[in-house]
């Protein structure tokens, strides 16, 4: 099952997350000159120094907007000003709340690439999500030699020539889900696990080592946020129920 660019609709006026509920949010990155500089006065000090370092304009925009809108929602599903949402980092980069109520409870992932990004948000189950715009010169079969398992090239290489640039980001995509996920970042090889990749196949983890407690742990889902873009979710159980928004304006959320 994936999701569709139908099911991206605007959001509820008030935000309500469910415990057995993962809510993945849609934002164009580009954005109105004035929505830019709202969502500029939301970040911290460290966020607009991490902007300023991008050395193309474009680049320091979107990461000011991605980040911007992360607090709006995070601020609305917790019900307190974005600018008071304060992040801590794993040894590996995943991020976290910190520092207020339910900042354990309240799990979230975010991804962008080229002009999109996604987010992701689930309570109290581990998640990773990977968004990718799909470029033929990069799906390369030395890419994926170099970081696919043995099992997912040949699967590769099966594929009619018109089907393994989308076969090349499923795998892709699903594999980095799945890493950050963990929380392991590159310390967990991407050619030490196997995912599906074949378009007609429904997004899964196929295997983890030896441990089929750890493959059976995890659901994935193909996302599909825009013509051109390739995105999977990686959620911790089976027992959840996927919802899409669209964030379009500072107005979404009241």
């Amino acid at each position: 099952m994936s999701s569709t660019p139908a099911a991206w609709p605007s959001p509820p006026a008030r935000l309500s997350l469910e415990g057995e509920e993962v809510h993945v949010w849609l934002a164009k990155l580009d954005q109105p000159l004035e929505t830019l500089r709202a969502l500029r006065h939301l970040l911290s000090p460290d966020e607009i120094h991490r902007a300023e370092r991008f050395h193309f304009r474009k680049d320091r925009e979107h990461f000011t907007v991605a980040r911007g809108v992360l607090r709006t929602i995070l601020g609305g599903y917790l019900r307190v000003e974005p600018t008071q949402l304060h992040f801590a980092y794993s040894a590996y980069g995943k991020p976290a709340l910190a520092g207020i109520k339910d900042h354990r409870t309240l799990r979230f992932n975010l991804s962008h690439s080229h002009e999109l990004a996604l987010y992701a948000f689930t309570l109290k189950r581990d998640i990773g999500l990977d968004l990718e715009y799909r470029r033929e010169d990069f799906a390369s079969e030395q890419i994926a030699e170099q970081f696919f398992s043995a099992r997912e090239v040949e699967t590769l290489r099966a594929l009619p020539p018109r089907l393994r640039t989308e076969g090349f980001f499923n795998c892709w995509t699903r594999k980095e889900a799945y890493v950050k996920a963990v929380g392991l970042g590159l310390s967990l090889p991407l050619d030490q696990f196997d995912v599906s990749l074949a378009p007609s196949e429904p997004a899964a983890l196929l295997r983890t080592g030896d441990d089929e407690r750890e493959t059976a742990r995890w659901s994935l889902r193909e996302l599909t946020p825009a013509e051109g873009y390739a995105a999977a979710l990686a959620v911790e159980g089976h027992d959840w129920q996927l919802k899409c928004w669209h964030w379009t304006s500072l107005d979404n959320l009241g």
